[in-house]
């Protein structure tokens, strides 16, 4: 179990209080008016102290902790986009490789902090593998097009998601010990920047965003969620090695890329037919539902960090 200062402590402290506030909101909705969204308001917030509190105790633990919890997600995940997309006897294969051997060897990576081989293990080793794999099932019906499903879930679900576990292997000089901090402050700042596009979309929104793709997303949502999810980014520097005003367009970087990643994961569920892409957290749909904009912003984030920090 990690040894949890102050600042940890003040930060999980305001996360629950919030959470705290949400849950009354919702009861106090709920006793005066009975309708759909009022449901769906609580169900999500049933499940967002379900999924606090797992990912709390998994990075309380310590680095083990979060590869693992990471690593998990990254399974239920890859899950979703494969069975949203239909495959041939002939990817099985490929398939079981992708799930019980190239998954746990990149977290296996993180784990050990092999930073070379983590970063191109998955774009280079992983995807030449792939096809190579499929091609020896002699099946080549939709040949590139069912390796270049493969590939793009793997993509999203692992490569993607595998650096938000990874920023704890960056050495930044006086930061020591406390990268979970970065972990943390990048999931609230991603999470809450859909939470308010959501809420500022509901009481302001008039104009779609991208109407053929996701009507509910509006300009003023997008704007208001994207600015009020930055403020709250530099408000909280003082968990990070950022100053205010960087961690402000650090924020404002990685909100911009999360509400890219959620556009992405739209355009995957509009061509498939789909509203979710299960049905693995009430209120919530899927586990990539949640982490749709997480794995735009992961990735960038950790190399930001990486390369203008440590």
């Amino acid at each position: 179990m990690r040894k949890v200062d102050n600042e940890l402590l003040l930060l999980l402290g305001g996360l629950f209080i919030l959470l705290m506030i949400a849950s009354l909101i919702g009861f106090v909705l709920s006793r005066r008016k009975q309708n759909d969204t009022i449901a769906n308001l609580n169900a999500r917030i049933r499940a967002w102290w379900v999924m606090c509190t797992i990912s709390v105790i998994a990075m309380l633990v310590g680095p083990i902790g979060s590869v693992v919890l990471f690593a998990l997600m990254s399974f239920y995940a890859l899950r979703e986009c494969v069975t949203l997309t239909p495959t041939r006897r002939g990817d099985h294969e490929a398939l079981f490789w992708c799930f019980f051997i190239i998954l746990p060897l990149q977290y296996l990576l993180v784990g050990i902090e092999w930073y070379n081989l983590f970063v191109i293990f998955i774009p280079v080793y992983a995807f030449l593998f792939i096809p190579a794999r499929v091609a020896l099932a002699s099946d080549t019906t939709h040949f590139l097009e069912r390796c270049a499903k493969i590939q793009w879930s793997l993509m999203i679900a692992v490569y993607c998601v595998s650096h938000a576990p990874a920023l704890l292997m960056i050495t930044i000089p006086g930061f020591e010990g406390e990268n979970i901090k970065l972990v943390l402050f990048m999931m609230i700042v991603v999470q809450i920047s859909d939470v308010l596009q959501y809420v500022f979309g509901k009481l302001w929104g008039k104009r779609a965003i991208v109407p053929k793709l996701s009507p509910n997303k509006t300009v003023e949502g997008f704007v208001g969620g994207i600015l009020s999810a930055s403020l709250i980014g530099a408000a909280l520097f003082w968990v990070t090695p950022f100053s205010p005003v960087a961690a402000f367009f650090i924020s404002l970087l990685i909100t911009l890329l999360g509400f890219a990643g959620g556009l992405c994961m739209s355009a995957i569920k509009r061509d498939r037919g789909v509203k979710d892409f299960g049905a693995m957290l009430e209120g919530h749909g899927g586990m990539m539902d949640r982490i749709d904009s997480l794995c735009f912003a992961a990735p960038v984030f950790f190399h930001v960090v990486r390369y203008f920090y440590s």
